[in-house]
């Protein structure tokens, strides 16, 4: 993990590189069911794997990736990031469907991925976006896409066009 550029203090960022490490330590698990050769195990792990590598990637193409995207400077890399996302959503899959072989392969690309991310786009991040940016950032978090509800579960209000920010309901 990156620690020399204080990147992780930046509320998003450091979500992503926390969840990084849920990731690998979970990928790990998968990477030692598979060489126990224990089938259902690694089916198992792998979903575990999934569930947690789906929405991470989907979180960052949609908020930090787009922001950056923007930045021409940034585009190609921010395109490779979001094809090595769809690489690793292949192998996984394999993995997953019996190619048991191939989880020391996923494990060596994702934390090949994870390093470009932590120690190379991240720290970019802090340094190149503005406060704006930030805020369209922080916006695509899933705190702000939480949805205000009156309790019987009615929507009052939902936050998925902006910052949290706090008024009155009616």
């Amino acid at each position: 993990m990156c620690s020399y550029c204080g990147c992780q203090s930046i509320t998003v960022v450091g979500r992503f590189m926390a969840e990084h490490d849920e990731i690998i330590n979970a990928t790990g698990e998968m990477v030692r069911a598979a060489a126990s050769g224990d089938p259902e195990r690694v089916r198992e792990t792998a979903q575990v794997v999934a569930r947690l590598l789906s929405p991470h990637t989907h979180s960052e193409e949609v908020g930090l990736f787009s922001v950056m995207r923007e930045q021409e400077e940034f585009t190609e890399h921010i395109d490779t990031l979001c094809g090595e996302h769809s690489s690793l959503d292949v192998l996984l899959e394999a993995v997953a469907g019996g190619a048991f072989e191939r989880a020391p392969e996923f494990e060596k690309e994702l934390r090949t991925h994870i390093d470009k991310e932590d120690n190379g786009l991240f720290p970019a991040a802090a340094m190149s976006l503005d406060g704006t940016d930030w805020e369209r950032v922080d916006a695509t978090t899933p705190e702000a896409q939480e949805a205000i509800t009156d309790g019987r579960g009615h929507l009052l209000h939902s936050h998925s066009h902006g910052p949290d920010h706090h008024h009155p309901h009616p």
